[in-house]
């Protein structure tokens, strides 16, 4: 960057050396071009080489995000103060009777298939790599830019039900680790399923996927592998983030 700006003024010196009185206007314009072509390259090479790591984790019915705790916690602020210092968050989707329950009868898995009820967030800090962490679990891991990443943060936040103040309302303690449940927005229902809310996400982090038949957790992941094989996404890669506004 320093070069650049060298090279910069010394050909506005040049330029206004050489130009009548009234063409330093001209030169103005000239130097004005470059440097936003500039600005324009570096801006293109760090939303090309910004990657951050997502994982996908299929717990047989369950399908949720590991996303960095960072960004979201600066969304939501109250995720900071549950969850401390934790690196990642596991973010899931679902019926709340069904999803909170500590004995699953036939009664409530009817009412959560059959009919429209009340959803929560359930929220796990995960204090390592997820596929550490979920050593048992299928767990995907892929590569999103900045853009991407952000949209995908966006729409888990925008997944929480908020009170007129625009708090986030805690529940229960969640089912494993230091977890916690959330209200959540939207109805759960046969249609409209913990995986087709995962397949939302990925949606909103660019993948083209159609949510419309996604409702178990072998869709979601199935979808992953067909991506991973036509080329489209590269899984279980490592994610670097690379800083280029280097200015030696």
């Amino acid at each position: 960057m320093k070069q650049f700006l060298r090279l910069l003024s010394k050909l506005l010196l040049i330029l206004l050396k050489n130009m009548k009185n009234n063409c330093p206007l001209i030169a103005l314009l000239i130097i004005a071009n470059l440097v936003i072509g500039e600005i324009k390259c570096l801006a293109a090479e760090i939303n090309k080489s910004a990657e951050n790591e997502v994982y996908l984790v299929n717990h047989g019915w369950h399908t949720g995000f590991v996303v960095p705790a960072s960004e979201i916690q600066h969304v939501i602020p109250e995720l900071k103060m549950r969850f401390g210092n934790a690196p990642y968050i596991e973010f899931g989707w679902g019926d709340n009777e069904f999803y909170q329950t500590k004995e699953i009868t036939s009664g409530i898995t009817l009412k959560a298939i059959f009919l429209p009820t009340d959803s929560v967030v359930h929220a796990v800090a995960v204090t390592r790599k997820a596929d550490k962490y979920f050593k048992h679990s299928e767990v995907e891991k892929f590569c999103l830019g900045d853009y991407e990443f952000k949209s995908l943060v966006e729409f888990i936040s925008s997944s929480f039900y908020r009170d007129k103040s625009g708090n986030i309302l805690k529940l229960n303690h969640g089912i494993y680790g230091d977890s916690q449940f959330y209200k959540a927005k939207g109805d759960f229902h046969i249609f409209n399923t913990c995986n087709k809310w995962t397949a939302k996400g990925l949606k909103s982090a660019g993948m083209d996927i159609s949510t419309t038949f996604k409702l178990t957790a072998g869709s979601i992941m199935n979808y992953l592998s067909s991506e991973e094989s036509s080329g489209r996404i590269n899984l279980n890669q490592s994610c670097k983030k690379v800083i280029l506004l280097n200015t030696e």
